[in-house]
């Protein structure tokens, strides 16, 4: 036996002995099956009827109903189906329409499909159903009708909601029925992409373009349940519906499925194998909650990668390898429960996507006239925000220049008329105070009588610019000694002294 085969063997055995270990204390075991879909018969089944929170997966009912509606004669594919304002306010994953747009049955079914546009399957059941909870009772009745036990339906998009959930068991019976009920319709399941416009999204199911043989169904996640799918193969003439839930990656959810399509695909059922209908139910009440596991908060936000989850090369041969060297059950949780052995593991690269056009309106001139009419509405209002943010910075800054022009005006007016300045200047003393201007006049100081006068210049402006040249023989004329004059003359030169102060206390 070869190296890699012994580890392989080696690391396998290490994982269903931690498996069992941790069932013995209690850990969630997650559900997965695989159906044969002519004759229902399981190949391999694990908590394949315990509760488990649907997520996404949930459109493949939403589907069942609407196509159910078309079959009777209700609606047809060429039906609108409007936006109303609550579709619009639901969250991604989502197209954005804006309430009020219209769309065909068709375009939305297509949608629901590649996208998991939650909004577009809020429309769906809100127009079919006359309401949200009119479309869940005709949810939880045809489940009921074509065989589903577990499942309890509120809504028809799959975001959280405590009162719904379904099982393995369930999606695989919801499954084959599609299949079977809709030969026609086969192909909404296996779209790769979907072309918007000018914009091409592509089919969150990773088996899709990569596994040999993938030809549907659907991929949900939410923290609480995890990811899952529900997906179909065909090889040979035989189809295979396998079941994938409460898996930490859409990495892992898609290489699981593809190792139990690979056991699937070589086993065979005999008239002894189980069928959906006699699984035993299950002794779990509700369902687990992953969110603690999946969406640890100390970690990047988990998404349902879709086409970009996996790529490389693919190396299936772990389950063919385990399935040979023990028995089958064992063989299979060895390869498809042990997380470690996904390391290192891919699928090959996606082949090209094929993207199928969709429009809103009735067909594709309408559609592209209420784009266009949608862009225009668009720039419209970009342009709108824009001016007004715009506006809003600009009044804002007038009202701050606003603000400061009047502080200033106020600080000078205060400093002028202030009682300190004024008192200041009565009683003629030299101190200023701090508010009052640092230019003051020489001829506000007051001087002493039979002191030498000194030849000053009357008071100038700060900004005014001094001449170099004038200032010095200025400054010589200013220092130099002047004879006391009679005090007649003293008397009639004090009178423009008086004058230049008091045009100096109104300046």
């Amino acid at each position: 036996m070869s190296n890699p085969l012994m580890r392989r063997l080696a690391l396998g055995f290490a994982a269903c002995a931690g498996l069992l270990g941790a069932s013995s204390a209690g850990a969630v075991t997650a559900p997965i099956l695989v159906v044969e879909v002519d004759s229902g018969k399981v190949i391999y089944a694990q908590g394949a009827t315990d509760p488990w929170f649907p997520a996404s997966i949930t459109k493949l009912m939403t589907a069942y109903v609407a196509l159910d509606l078309v079959r009777q004669g209700k609606v047809s594919l060429d039906s609108l189906i409007t936006i109303s304002a609550a579709a619009a306010a639901e969250p991604p994953s989502k197209m954005g329409f804006r309430p009020g747009t219209q769309l065909t049955l068709d375009n939305a079914l297509k949608i629901i499909m590649v996208k998991s546009a939650n909004d577009v399957a809020w429309a769906i059941g809100e127009n079919l159903g006359g309401s949200i909870e009119g479309f869940s009772a005709l949810m939880n009745e045809t489940a009921a009708r074509i065989g589903m036990r577990e499942s309890r339906w509120t809504n028809p998009n799959g975001l959280p909601d405590a009162r719904q959930w379904t099982s393995a068991r369930d999606m695989a019976v919801l499954g084959r029925a599609l299949i079977r009920d809709f030969p026609d319709s086969r192909g909404l399941f296996s779209i790769s992409a979907i072309q918007f416009g000018k914009s091409i999204m592509a089919n969150h199911n990773g088996l899709l373009g990569r596994y040999a043989g993938a030809d549907g169904m659907k991929t949900g996640f939410i923290c609480s349940g995890g990811f899952n799918v529900v997906s179909s193969a065909t090889r040979n003439g035989r189809r295979l519906i396998t079941v994938v839930m409460g898996q930490p990656s859409a990495r892992e959810r898609d290489l699981k499925a593809s190792d139990l399509f690979d056991y699937g695909f070589g086993q065979s059922t005999g008239w002894t194998a189980q069928t959906l209908e006699s699984l035993p139910a299950s002794a779990i009440s509700e369902p687990p909650d992953l969110r603690p596991y999946i969406c640890d908060r100390k970690k990047p936000m988990p998404v349902d990668e879709g086409p970009g989850a996996i790529a490389g090369n693919t190396d299936s041969s772990n389950a063919q390898i385990l399935a040979a060297a023990a028995l089958p059950g064992s063989a299979l949780a060895l390869a498809t429960l042990n997380n470690g052995a996904m390391r290192g593991r891919a699928l090959p690269a996606r082949a090209p996507l094929q993207p199928i056009p969709v429009w809103i309106g009735r067909d594709p001139a309408e559609g592209a006239i209420a784009l266009n009419a949608q862009a225009e509405a668009d720039k419209a209002e970009r342009a709108q925000t824009l001016a007004a943010a715009r506006k809003a910075r600009l009044d804002t800054v007038a009202a701050r220049r606003e603000a400061a022009k009047e502080a200033r005006q106020a600080q000078m007016k205060g400093g002028a008329k202030t009682p300190e300045v004024k008192k200041a200047l009565a009683r003629g003393k030299a101190a200023v105070p701090s508010t009052a201007s640092a230019y003051a006049p020489v001829e506000a100081t007051p001087v002493m009588e039979g002191a030498p006068k000194l030849k000053v210049n009357t008071l100038r402006k700060p900004a005014a610019k001094v001449q170099p040249k004038a200032a010095k023989p200025e400054a010589k004329a200013e220092t130099k000694p002047v004879k006391a004059a009679p005090k007649s003359a003293t008397k009639s030169a004090a009178k423009p002294a008086g004058r230049s102060a008091k045009a100096a206390e109104d300046e």
